[in-house]
């Protein structure tokens, strides 16, 4: 099946008593269960009906093997960290979401060893991979600069290392970049975002070929608890159905947005993969399926004016609903990371973020242009 059919497809097996084209919500937390039965629904910490439809949906997408899902992104991000050891080395890319910055930092508590590197640089990603290494952690197209880094050429460096590849593909989402395919190991999802796709669920996912990491994956999600509802799940598993034609529309409209920020009064720069002057260009062009629709772009107005002077761009956090969003990350989202740390990484006070939703492109047009001049 392609893409498109998969997503409405995947994980929907009639329900036989009823007929019913739509899984059941499963809301017990135990299990009617003689003590001789099959360790299996004893208990919903471990597993739940629901949970598992979406799972099975989710590695069907993905054309993976196994997939588990959690509470939240960031309890999916905690869960694959926690495969390393103190005394192992994690090479993480330089710009990431400021959650996993928080995460990665943390580890170095713990007695893990953590490098952040530009990994969109392939003589930097070398060198950094020329020592051993457990982990390699990236994002791609990386938030909030969306540099893109070559999954494939990383991979190959770190399985010579023995190291395991995790990506995470929340940017990009599984409608336009699939990590397995290009050699990662996991490929991991915030699913509150393009993944579920309404901003009303949190969820986290990682999605693996290995039966033994996914064993590792799930008896963590059960001792440390960070499992989704049945109803977390029921509304993830409903908004995937919508995720092809949704970041499609999203896309279509990200690429009319830049056109108009590229010559907007107060743009200095314009961060998206779709440009040919972008540096990673020719890498998401054979990686991703589309661009994407995340844009970042430097603003030499008043960027708290601008930010409040949208209307129909709400001021948020998160990304890849169907509403659109704006943000400035140096003051939200990675404002807890040290200033002379984001400054470094690129991530400067003038740097605004957009999450394109599926309202009309020419209302959003319009919208912008008008907070982009009442900045100046």
């Amino acid at each position: 099946m392609r893409f498109a059919t998969r997503v409405v497809h995947s994980g929907h097996e009639v329900d036989g008593p009823h007929g019913s084209v739509v899984p059941p919500i499963h809301v017990a937390t135990t299990y009617d269960r003689f003590a001789q039965d099959p360790p299996t629904h004893f208990y919903s910490r471990g597993e739940n009906p629901t949970m598992a439809a979406l799972e099975r949906c989710l590695a069907e997408v993905e054309g993976a093997a196994h997939c588990a899902v959690f509470s939240s992104g960031q309890a999916a991000a905690t869960t694959a960290l926690s495969l390393l050891s103190p005394g192992q080395r994690l090479v993480c890319c330089d710009d990431v979401y400021g959650g996993t910055h928080a995460l990665i930092t943390g580890l170095r508590r713990f007695g893990v060893l953590v490098d952040q590197v530009d990994l969109s640089d392939q003589d930097l990603a070398a060198a950094a991979l020329a020592d051993d290494v457990a982990m390699v952690w990236l994002e791609t197209p990386t938030n909030p600069l969306l540099k893109v880094i070559d999954i494939a050429a990383v991979s190959r460096l770190a399985h010579a290392r023995g190291a395991l590849v995790v990506v995470d593909n929340t940017f990009a989402s599984p409608a336009l970049q699939q990590p397995l395919r290009w050699g990662a190991d996991v490929s991991l999802h915030s699913t509150t975002k393009f993944v579920a796709g309404h901003s009303d669920v949190l969820g986290g996912a990682l999605v693996c070929d290995d039966p033994a990491l996914h064993r590792a994956f799930t008896d963590h999600r059960t001792l440390a608890g960070n499992v989704p509802s049945g109803m977390d799940c029921f509304l993830v598993h409903r908004g995937v159905k919508t995720l092809s034609v949704r970041v499609e529309r999203q896309v279509r409209t990200a690429q009319t947005l830049v056109d108009l920020l590229l010559d907007a009064p107060g743009v200095t720069e314009v961060l998206y993969p779709g440009l040919p002057t972008h540096p990673g260009h020719e890498i998401a062009a054979r990686q991703l399926s589309a661009p994407g629709s995340i844009i970042s772009f430097r603003y030499a107005g008043q960027v708290e004016k601008l930010l409040a002077g949208t209307d129909l761009f709400a001021c948020a956090v998160s990304l890849g609903g169907v509403r659109s969003l704006i943000e400035c990350p140096a003051l939200m989202t990675h404002r807890p990371i040290p200033v002379e740390v984001r400054v470094a990484a690129g991530i400067t006070d003038d740097l605004v973020r957009l999450s394109i939703g599926i309202e009309d492109p020419t209302d959003l047009a319009d919208d912008l242009t008008t907070a982009l001049t009442a900045g100046l």
